[in-house]
């Protein structure tokens, strides 16, 4: 899971008018609820200018993919909770000031939940239900901070919370033992918590335009650990252990004040690690 961006936009729904009577006049253009022929049963109302979600979505309980991307909703109702089935939703590019309670009901959500770039100030301690969700994107929200049941989220691979505001990483995070990907570019992280040193699966960590004054400790027990991103920070000296990362491949120091002669930089890259400072 190596994208940013939105679920597939492809294929999915036919558009279709629906009968007047049938909509709200508030619910924007009219769309179609009736899926092409796909496996799995695919709802793709991407960029279709609604306000709200017509009360058809919630009729068929058995879609396993919504996308509701690129809309104008400021609301998801609870009656999400009924799309059990689902394994993908994303509910990206919205206006949403908040996320019900039920979004824990998902139990079938495996693959990607996106709800990057609203307006949502916090997350709901129901998300830790979702135990086995393998991506999520929460970036571009005035977070500032996340619910500590992140934590149980037990089969998180990558997550993604760029420009969230986030001032610090809840201490559960370091119970996300299959993460392999964390990213947290345009935060105002000083520090990271201890726990991310037993998240041994990751193998890549973005850290750009923090507020960090030194590289993290915690890295120094990450042995899968093999690109990080650490450019537009306020980090001065390299600790000699990031030189003893064993997996380390790359690692972007630019925009620090770390010189480039220092020793650890040397010895990176004298074991062929690409070190750009």
């Amino acid at each position: 899971m190596r994208s940013g961006g939105h679920a597939g936009r492809s294929g999915g729904a036919v558009h279709r008018v629906l009968p007047p009577h049938r909509r709200r006049p508030d619910q924007g253009p009219a769309v179609a609820l009736t899926p092409a022929p796909s496996s799995p049963p695919t709802l793709n109302l991407w960029k279709a200018g609604l306000r709200c979600v017509p009360e058809e979505v919630w009729g068929r309980e058995d879609w396993e993919v919504l996308i509701l991307a690129d809309n104008h909703l400021t609301e998801i109702p609870p009656a999400i909770g009924r799309l059990r089935a689902l394994h993908t939703l994303d509910l990206g590019h919205n206006a949403l000031t908040r996320v019900p309670d039920e979004i824990g009901d998902l139990a079938g959500l495996t693959r990607c939940l996106y709800l990057h770039d609203n307006r949502l100030t916090a997350l709901p301690d129901a998300l830790g239900r979702l135990d086995r969700l393998g991506y999520l994107n929460i970036g571009g929200n005035p977070l500032d901070r996340l619910p500590e049941t992140l934590g149980d989220l037990a089969g998180l691979v990558e997550l993604r919370a760029q420009g969230a505001e986030l001032r610090h990483l809840p201490t559960s995070v370091g119970r996300l033992g299959r993460l392999r990907e964390l990213w947290l570019r345009g935060n105002r992280l000083t520090d990271l918590p201890a726990g991310v040193g037993t998240l041994h699966e990751l193998r890549e960590l973005e850290l750009r335009d923090n507020a960090l004054p030194r590289v993290p400790e915690a890295l120094r027990a990450l042995p899968l650990l093999r690109r990080v991103d650490l450019r537009g920070n306020r980090i001065a000296e390299l600790p000699s252990w990031v030189a003893e990362l064993p997996s380390l491949e790359k690692l972007d120091l630019r925009w620090n004040a770390v010189h480039d002669g220092a020793v650890a930089v040397r010895a990176l890259r004298e074991r062929g690690c690409v070190v750009l400072a």
